[in-house]
């Protein structure tokens, strides 16, 4: 059926604003040619998106010609202001921005205490990072955590051995801020950020695979994230494998590929090797062996590595699994490269295997994403 005429003009004002988004401040001529929309169309949705708020003239085009120029329009940046949040066991990082993106401040602090004092600590960050940012009022913060998200409510779910003060954390936002709080597992959040810019971004289906103190995966089928009926897709630490003494339970990992490529474990297996540093973490120990060509430790580390990946692989046939988190990230190329090999030997489905472009700043630039995406949302109308 038709669009109706306000349906029409939503979808072409989100249009408008999605090139004005990806290809900076245009022209009416340039919005026209862009968009086909007809020349009255094009004035009358400039006036609507500049009578909002949203757009704004930012410069003239062809200032060197003589005549007239042509104005520009952009969106105004300032119409909205996010904070992402990168919450760690003991600590948080926190990145303020711009509707579009633009960094006005960031910081990180410890965080600990009981877990009153912990949850006052966080929230302070997030309002002083916002103050130095020349921030009055934030319009969306997103949360990026490690644990379950509950499917029906969006919460964090209650997790053995990570911190309580993780799950009032977003309450206690919620509170203080006038903002929607938003709140992602992590490895969510980084497979979003490898989508749009990292290891993935030519990737509609892939697999992140998260390696660093806990393991875990996060799905992309189809350009759309998977969660699952209890929001637990991905959570491969559980996964029962060869090569460990005991089986996974409900509540611990151990037994299950955790046991086989935690961090723990991966510097553990470098101790085996004889490349251990002192106060070394796991990913200082595979970023050395990369270096150094320390093949013997890169292809047992890889051996751990791949159990995993195929069992993903056999279940999904993604076609790319992407090595993420600080333990996967370091192994770089020459991991990647290893794991690939045994999983082209372990199965017919051909599957790519990349190590991650953003390392650690992948959960902090998903949670950033998933801020912008649902203020624009608010803010410019549904997607098309």
């Amino acid at each position: 059926m038709p669009a109706s005429p306000s349906t029409a003009r939503a979808i072409n004002d989100r249009l408008a604003l999605g090139l004005l988004q990806r290809e900076g401040p245009l022209t009416a001529n340039q919005l026209k040619q862009l968009t086909g929309l007809s020349r009255p169309s094009v004035a009358d949705l400039v006036e609507r998106l500049q009578g909002s708020g949203l757009i704004a003239v930012v410069g003239e085009a062809g200032a060197r010609r003589r005549g007239p120029n042509a104005r520009l329009y952009g969106i105004v940046a300032d119409r909205a202001h996010l904070a992402a949040l990168d919450v760690r066991t003991d600590g948080v990082s926190v990145v303020v921005t711009d509707l579009l993106g633009a960094v006005l401040a960031e910081a990180s602090a410890p965080v600990g205490g009981d877990t009153g004092t912990a949850v006052e600590q966080a929230v302070a960050l997030v309002e002083r990072t916002a103050r130095d940012g020349g921030v009055q009022r934030l319009h969306t913060v997103a949360i990026g955590a490690p644990g379950l998200i509950d499917p029906a409510t969006g919460e964090l779910r209650g997790t053995s051995g990570l911190p309580a003060w993780h799950r009032r954390l977003t309450g206690a936002l919620q509170e203080r801020l006038p903002a929607r709080v938003l709140v992602e597992n992590e490895t969510n959040l980084a497979a979003r950020a490898e989508q749009r810019e990292g290891a993935a971004h030519d990737r509609d289906t892939f697999v992140l695979l998260w390696l660093g103190e806990g393991v875990g995966a996060a799905v992309v089928l189809d350009g759309t994230l998977r969660r699952g009926a209890s929001g637990g897709t991905g959570e491969i630490g559980f996964l029962p494998v060869p090569g460990t003494d005991q089986m996974p339970s409900a509540t611990r990992c151990d037994g299950g590929f955790h046991s086989l490529a935690c961090a723990a474990a991966l510097r553990d297996l470098g101790a085996e090797y004889g490349i251990l540093k002192p106060d070394a973490s796991a990913a200082d120990v595979l970023r050395h062996a990369a270096e150094a060509g320390h093949e013997a430790y890169l292809d047992a580390a890889a051996d751990r590595i791949a159990v995993g990946a195929a069992a993903m692989a056999a279940i999904l046939d993604p076609g790319c699994v992407v090595l993420g988190g600080e333990t996967g990230r370091a192994g770089g190329d020459a991991l990647a490269a290893r794991v690939a090999d045994r999983l082209a030997a372990m199965s017919p489905l051909r599957t790519e295997v990349r190590a991650s472009t953003l390392g650690g700043s992948a959960v902090l630039r998903g949670a950033l994403f998933a801020a912008r995406d649902a203020a624009q949302d608010e803010l410019f109308g549904p997607r098309p």
